[in-house]
C-alpha cells in the first residue's frame, strides 16, 4: 500500500433544524475514521441518504467538520465532480471550462491551452459558447468529466459520475477513469453499482445512517453490503466482518 496522503480521525458533521443555538443537533456523519492511499480508487458504498455525498464535500474542502479532524499531504488538491456541479450556469460553458482549471491551479494560458482537450472529450463543442443553464445533467457530466480529465487533481472524487450520459460516454469516461488509476491517479468514487465499485476499487467503505459499517477489501464487503439488498430501505441489522485496511 502506497503512503497515506489524507486521514479522517473521529470525523462529524451536525447541522440543527432551527437558528436555536440550543436546538438538537442532527449529526450527518459520525465518527468516520478511514486513512486514503496515495494511487488507490476508493469506493463508498451505501443507501440513498447515508452520507456519502456529504464525505465527498469533506474530502473536497467544501465544508468543515464539527468534529474530529481531518489531515492531508501539503499542496494537495482535490476535485469533486458530481451532477450538482459548481458551474456559474449563466456563464458558458467555455467560460467554466477556463475558471474550473484556473481553480485547479493551472494559469490562463494553461486554461486556454487545455480547453481544446476538454472540448474533444466531452464532445459537446457546438455547446461551448453556450450558457451552461440550457445544458442538460448528461451534457453538465460531461463537460465536468472532461474538465477533470484536463485538470489532474491530486485526488478526484466522482459522485455517481460514471452512470451518467448516453452508453458511448460512460463507456469512454470508464475508460478514461482506468487510464488514470493505472497512472497512479487517486479516487474516491460513491455510487450505489456495486458492478461500477468492483470494477475500479481494492478497498470499500460502506457507510450506513452517517457511520461506517465496513471498510475493507472490495469483494469482502460489497458480498455483505449485497446480502442486506432487501432490507437497505431500512438500517441493515447484520454485523459486518469486514476489518479496516
Amino acid at each position: 500500500m502506497n503512503r497515506e496522503i489524507m486521514t479522517f480521525d473521529n470525523v462529524g458533521l451536525a447541522y440543527r433544524r432551527s437558528l436555536n443555538p440550543f436546538s438538537e443537533k442532527n449529526w450527518v456523519l459520525k465518527d468516520i475514521s478511514f486513512q486514503l492511499y496515495r494511487g488507490e480508487v476508493l469506493g463508498v458504498i451505501g443507501r440513498n441518504g447515508a452520507g456519502k455525498s456529504t464525505l465527498l464535500r469533506l474530502l473536497a474542502g467544501i465544508i468543515a467538520p464539527n468534529q474530529g479532524s481531518i489531515s492531508k499531504e501539503r499542496g494537495i488538491r482535490s476535485q469533486l465532480l458530481t451532477l450538482n456541479l459548481g458551474f456559474i450556469h449563466k456563464l458558458s460553458g467555455f467560460d467554466n471550462a477556463i475558471m474550473s482549471l484556473v481553480t485547479q491551479g493551472k494559469t490562463i494560458k494553461e486554461a486556454h491551452e487545455l480547453v481544446a482537450g476538454v472540448i474533444d472529450f466531452s464532445g459537446i463543442g457546438h455547446l461551448m459558447d453556450h450558457s451552461v443553464s440550457t445544458y442538460s445533467a448528461g451534457e453538465r457530466a460531461r463537460l465536468g468529466f472532461a474538465i477533470a480529465m484536463q485538470a489532474t487533481p491530486d485526488i478526484l472524487l466522482l459522485d455517481e459520475m460514471l452512470g451518467v450520459g448516453d452508453k458511448e460516454f460512460k463507456v469512454k469516461s470508464g475508460k478514461a477513469l482506468k487510464e488514470r488509476v493505472q497512472s497512479d491517479q487517486t479516487a474516491v468514487l460513491v455510487s450505489h453499482s456495486p458492478t461500477t465499485i468492483r470494477k475500479f476499487c481494492e478497498r470499500v467503505l460502506w457507510i450506513e445512517e452517517g457511520a461506517v459499517k465496513a471498510l475493507g477489501p472490495a469483494d469482502t464487503v460489497l458480498d455483505e453490503y449485497e446480502e442486506t439488498a432487501p432490507t437497505r430501505g431500512n438500517s441493515p441489522s447484520k454485523t459486518t466482518t469486514a476489518t479496516a485496511a
